[in-house]
């Protein structure tokens, strides 16, 4: 019997709101997406979800929604096309970073807020990938949190790889997850194992698909790609 396929992990960033465009930090706010929003995840579902496409809900094991309406109503439309949905669950885990006292601000409204508190500024004035938010989550715990849904995926990818009994034709197996920037771009620091300001170096568009994989074995994380389906 041949080989099975090994398992992936598809990153969604929601699609475009009025925040996305402007720059501020959303994390608890529950905007919905603008109109081109909708328009560019509907024609990503078209293009990229449904049987024999990138996204095959076939293969899907595991579905990790962001309980915010963006990344609701972008799993939604993703799937508007296909004939096969696999069913929406929602998790808090991956929810965005937690801005706390930055919510809404403009990085620059940050960094004079710190300023005005007395706190360590350093170059540039606000690092939230060391500084964190206060009165929302310190990057410590954005680690914790980023590392849990790693286990979660890495579980479920070997739970159904070692499964004995062979699933016709390979189904189940990958997870989808529908979250947010930042939370996203921890989220892959930690797949590669790499510390959390590494998460600096990936840039995740709104609307964009990466794809966690491996490398030979399981034991071998790898990025497959990134921003997928926006051209």
């Amino acid at each position: 019997m041949a080989p099975k396929r090994m398992p992936k992990v598809y990153l969604v960033r929601h699609g475009e709101t009025e925040w996305t465009i402007n720059g501020r930090h959303t994390g608890t706010t529950d905007l919905p997406l603008t109109a081109n929003g909708e328009a560019i995840m509907l024609k990503l579902g078209d293009k990229a979800a449904g049987p024999g496409k990138l996204i095959d809900p076939t293969l899907i094991g595991t579905v990790m929604v962001s309980p915010r309406l963006r990344a609701k109503r972008t799993f939604e439309l993703i799937f508007s096309h296909s004939p096969v949905k696999p069913p929406m669950t929602i998790d808090e885990r991956v929810r965005e970073w937690t801005y706390g006292d930055y919510e809404g601000f403009y990085k620059h409204e940050a960094v004079a807020a710190r300023k005005a508190k007395g706190l360590p500024s350093g170059e540039g004035g606000w690092d939230i990938w060391v500084d964190g938010c206060e009165g929302g989550e310190s990057a410590q715990e954005m680690t914790d949190r980023a590392d849990e849904v790693v286990r979660t995926v890495r579980d479920a990818h070997r739970k159904w790889y070692e499964d004995p009994e062979r699933k016709e034709g390979d189904k189940g197996g990958d997870v989808l997850i529908v979250s947010h920037g930042h939370f996203s771009r921890c989220f892959l620091a930690r797949w590669l194992a790499l510390p959390l300001p590494a998460g600096q170096l990936f840039v995740l568009d709104p609307g964009g698909v990466c794809v966690g994989q491996y490398y030979h074995d399981l034991g071998k994380t790898a990025l497959g790609a990134m921003n997928l389906g926006l051209i």
